[in-house]
């Protein structure tokens, strides 16, 4: 900490109680009060350094009576820093040593002004010598924070004094300086927990919010969080006009509203966010005695703020955000979401933190996203409404230029059903919708035990993301076979319409399985799922025929590995069969190979007999829930639907 010591002459000063009196020969004639602080003191050095003690020293009139005993008594209780800024003064017109430094400067530079001890009355008066320090405490950025501090005890004197826009712009100055030398950190170069999974999807801080860690850009983020919010706010417009990075505002941001607001981080129960709300709702009475716009995060730890305070807080803070997308970590989005809740905080704040998650809710984790229902009118024990509006809002925001998202059109001229071009991959098409509709299958999942949770609610929010947004139905149908476990006492009809959320065509082996003997799910369902495995099955077996039959034939030629004819479903079998064409070419027996394609079309044939014999007993069957245990057997699952079961049941 930079200091300045002024004056030549030791202390001659001592404090009794209340009261300051001089050590010299001479009999203190004038008696200065400020607050409850009496200095006994003398008339000449006074009237050479202040004009207003000059001035008030020539217009006392003593008291009728001759109370006093002579003395002149003055009351100075609205001068700037009070009565340890008056002692500073005071001994400085005695040219008692002292010393300035960055926590009393400000101070002594408003009780400077008020006292108007300037260079008219002595040269190198104390404005004079406050002014000439201050520019030494503004170089450096500690000292500058420490000044910035201490404005807040001497308002409105130290912003007609421009105290407090000279320390923020020093600053600000001096963060968007380092903030354009270092380096932009991309996301790309984080390392992700890949362990931090909770039902299939990743929990944890955004790759944004690491890669700002990283970037060692958050050196000021803990010095500015001590500020006010009014300063804080200046403060950070400041940096935004002199052109510091979104990313590096949101970040000074996301650190100064977790230092205020309890409850943001997720690492702990809700009940405890509960307790703790409590516990500052009953607080009451503010921070001892500050108004909300006044309370720092310092004198938070010393009392708690009211919810008052911590609501009009929140509301600041997301107004202050940056707008730029992704610079505000979608999990801190969700916890001031969930803080916003708790506080009854205002609608219209509520929406923009819902626009703001909705826009960028692929990099949002499932724990994060529970968000507990607190409406008057609680009837789930997760806000599933919130939860809908923001996926609204996802899915209004995905325009087809900077989300990846593909309209149907699209999918179907590039690359099917699941909207993959020609030759490329999920990920380059489809990241962002496909992440969500992840995300959104393991949230169902985890809201389907609730009873209080109605069909049409369950289904309107499973409805949002397009089918075509899921490589594999494997979530939405655990969480439709979750909710129909929790609500056995939906209807026949009700089960059949919750399943049309359900496309058979691209349910895993394991998920067939284990649907083929779900007794929850609906006949209709489960002949679907049947036929589909069956047509898959065939499939399968013809592009072995097929590639086999290449292999056999044609001077020994063998099919192009990857041959686009070959349909999906039967690569490991064509790689078999070319293992076995490729041995009969080695060993030359091509009588065996012939013996194999007879055995391939008797297997053929013998399954489209079972087929047909499967179909006629489907008609006759009077019993269905009963009857078709047999039929999984007859369609070749054998030995694994117990193990699909076991897995897919999540039980």
């Amino acid at each position: 900490m930079a200091t300045m010591k002024l004056g030549s002459k030791p202390e001659i000063f001592v404090l009794e109680d209340l009261t300051w009196r001089s050590t010299t020969e001479l009999e203190s004639d004038v008696v200065v009060e400020v607050g409850e602080m009496s200095f006994y003191l003398h008339k000449f050095p006074l009237l050479s350094r202040s004009g207003v003690l000059q001035r008030m020293i020539s217009e006392y009139q003593p008291p009728a009576g001759g109370g006093g005993g002579g003395m002149c008594t003055l009351q100075l209780d609205d001068i700037p820093g009070g009565a340890k800024a008056f002692e500073l003064a005071a001994k400085f017109c005695y040219d008692v040593k002292i010393e300035l430094n960055a926590l009393n400067v400000v101070c002594l530079r408003c009780a400077a002004e008020y006292l108007r001890m300037t260079d008219d009355y002595a040269e190198g008066n104390l404005i004079t010598q406050a002014e000439s320090f201050l520019a030494d405490v503004l170089a450096n950025w500690k000292d500058s924070i420490k000044a910035l501090e201490t404005c807040e005890g001497v308002l409105p004197t130290a912003e007609d004094l421009h105290l407090v826009s000279r320390c923020i712009t020093a600053l600000a100055s001096r963060a968007c300086n380092s903030d354009a030398a270092a380096p932009l950190v991309r996301n790309a170069g984080v390392v992700v927990d890949k362990d931090a999974l909770w039902n299939g999807i990743r929990s944890g801080d955004t790759a944004s919010a690491a890669a700002a860690a990283a970037s060692g850009m958050d050196w000021w983020y803990e010095d500015v969080s001590f500020l006010s919010l009014p300063m804080f706010k200046r403060l950070i417009q400041a940096m935004e006009a002199k052109g510091m990075r979104a990313e590096s505002i949101a970040g000074a941001i996301m650190f100064y509203a977790g230092r205020f607001l309890p409850g943001l981080k997720r690492d702990t129960s809700f009940s405890n966010a509960l307790a703790s709300y409590g516990a500052d709702g009953a607080g009451g009475g503010g921070a001892g005695g500050m108004s909300s716009r006044n309370i720092t995060p310092r004198a938070a730890s010393v009392s708690a703020p009211s919810e008052g305070d911590q609501r009009y807080f929140l509301e600041e803070i997301v107004a202050l955000l940056p707008t730029k997308k992704g610079v505000a970590s979608t999990k801190f989005l969700l916890g001031m979401l969930r803080k916003a809740m708790l506080l009854h905080a205002s609608p219209l704040c509520r929406e923009n933190l819902e626009r703001r998650i909705g826009a960028q809710l692929e990099d949002a984790s499932l724990d994060d996203l529970l968000v507990p229902n607190l409406g008057y009118h609680v009837e789930t024990l997760y806000d599933i409404d919130c939860v809908q509006r923001i996926l609204d809002y996802f899915m209004s925001s995905t325009d087809g230029i900077g989300t990846g998202y593909t309209s149907p059109a699209l999918a179907e001229d590039g690359g099917g059903s699941l909207g993959i071009p020609q030759g490329g991959t999920p990920s380059s098409s489809l990241s962002p919708i496909t992440m969500v509709a992840k995300l959104m299958d393991g949230f169902l999942a985890e809201v389907a035990p609730d009873t209080n949770l109605k069909l049409p609610k369950f289904q309107a929010l499973a409805a949002v993301v397009p089918d075509y947004a899921r490589p594999v139905d494997d979530g939405i149908y655990r969480a439709t076979d979750i909710y129909l476990k929790s609500h056995p006492w939906l209807s026949e009809s009700e089960r059949e319409q919750l399943c049309r959320l359900l496309n058979c065509q691209k349910l895993s082996l394991e998920a067939c399985t284990h649907a083929a003997q779900n007794e929850r799910l609906p006949l209709r369902v489960v002949v679907q799922v049947l036929f589909f495995e069956q047509l898959r099955l065939r499939t399968s077996i013809a592009g072995w025929f097929f590639v086999s039959d290449n292999a056999a034939g044609g001077d020994g030629a063998r099919p192009h590995s990857g041959g686009g004819i070959v349909p999906k479903g039967a690569a490991a079998i064509a790689g078999s069969a070319q293992a076995e064409a490729d041995d009969s070419d080695v060993e030359g027996d091509a009588p065996e190979g012939k013996e194999t394609m007879t055995d391939v079309k008797a297997r053929v044939s013998e399954l489209e007999k079972e087929c047909k014999s499967m179909k006629q007993e489907i008609r006759r069957l009077g019993k269905p829930r009963r009857s078709w245990s047999l039929l999984p057997k007859k369609c070749g699952f054998g030995a694994k639907v117990q193990q699909a079961q076991t897995a897919m049941s999540g039980k």
